[in-house]
């Protein structure tokens, strides 16, 4: 299998305001493009794209291609279930919105802290090898967010996973929060293979600051700044594949132009992409990646990711000088459609399903102060 997987979670939209609005004409499109250069793994999950993902892979891809030609993956979050039923419930769900008929890879979604009693409460180790040798799905594992040490007692109590997906990247590499570097040690040292997720960091690591981009460009001036981070990735030994969420044919094109015939970066651009890393985290205020795990049980319907983004694009420029950006006028422009960041209650649900563990609530707060000047 080449090492590029295409990541369904951040798909081209037809309407901004609305996640599930998938311009499944130009997924068509990309889901060609990358057939077509031999790529096979396509990732999906059950509340993507406003819980639209597994649908559009029907559209894209499961209808338009032999099934034996092409791999696909989802996934079980525990915040859709709450009995032994429910996992089935939703999984049969997902083999109808698919019409995949089995899956190649099937993850429990997030096995972290927070999660990860549930999943052993509703025996759903057991129940993804009841799938497995039912053969619906092929390969079992799980998604991963938390410490080096939750993660070795997992894999510890449950070597029949096959597989774990976790968050690698050169900027949270040696995160204290994220810890790619630990957990991808701990994953080798069990011997199981890793997909990883996050390369870009939702997109930071696509247009990160000048002094870091020049870095790279003097090195190799034909490269995108994002495929350093997706080859940082794919050049770990033991991973498998780097999951890529492509939310248009030109970073299709773009990822596809040097992930065909993969060359792993020397330990000269290893260094580069450690130098970019100390600039980026200098100047990055949130380090949120937009996986929008956090809105979908907002109960202000806070456009949480957005209003991140804005904020860090603003912390970046010289509001001394300005006094004023175009952020101003879009976040004003976001809260005729969602709450604003002064309206959150402080129920707390977004931080208990945020992978990043951000403090949002406090952050919230000072997206409020900075906007409502």
């Amino acid at each position: 299998m080449k090492k590029l997987g295409f990541g369904l979670m951040r798909m081209p939209q037809t309407d901004k305001t609305n996640a599930s609005a998938v311009d499944v004409e130009q997924v068509k499109k990309m889901v060609d493009m990358f057939m077509e250069k031999g790529f096979t793994y396509f990732d999906t999950a059950w509340m993507y794209n406003g819980f639209a993902s597994e649908s559009v892979a029907k559209k894209a891809l499961v209808e338009r291609y032999p099934r034996d030609s092409f791999t696909l993956a989802t996934k079980l979050h525990a915040g859709f279930f709450d009995s032994l039923e429910g996992r089935d419930k939703v999984f049969n769900a997902q083999l109808e919105n698919t019409g995949a008929g089995y899956f190649d890879y099937y993850l429990l979604h997030g096995v972290e802290a927070a999660m990860y009693p549930k999943y052993e409460k509703f025996d759903c180790f057991n129940w993804l090898l009841d799938k497995k040798e039912k053969g619906l799905i092929k390969h079992a594992g799980f998604s991963f967010h938390d410490t080096p040490e939750l993660l070795d007692e997992i894999l510890t109590k449950h070597p029949e996973m096959e597989f774990v997906q976790l968050q690698i990247n050169y900027l949270d590499w040696e995160s204290q929060w994220i810890h790619s570097r630990a957990c991808y040690e701990t994953a080798v040292k069990h011997n199981k293979p890793v997909i990883v997720m996050e390369p870009v960091k939702g997109g930071t690591l696509a247009a990160i600051p000048e002094g870091a981009e020049k870095l790279f460009k003097d090195y190799a001036p034909d490269m995108s700044v994002s495929s350093w981070a997706i080859r940082f990735a794919a050049s770990l030994p033991g991973v498998m594949v780097v999951l890529s969420g492509m939310s248009s044919t030109e970073q299709m094109a773009d990822n596809l132009s040097y992930m065909e015939d993969f060359k792993p970066l020397s330990e000269e651009e290893k260094e580069l992409c450690f130098k970019a890393a100390e600039i980026i985290n200098s100047q990055i205020a949130i380090p949120c990646t937009g996986c929008s795990y956090c809105t979908e049980g907002c109960p202000q319907h806070i456009a949480i990711p957005q209003y991140f983004s804005l904020y860090n694009e603003d912390m970046r420029e010289r509001l001394e000088e300005k006094g004023w950006t175009v952020n101003f006028t879009n976040y004003d422009i976001l809260n005729a459609s969602f709450g604003k960041a002064s309206q959150c209650i402080a129920c707390g649900q977004c931080e208990e399903v945020c992978p990043q563990h951000l403090p949002i609530i406090e952050n919230l707060k000072k997206i409020s102060e900075h906007y409502g000047k």
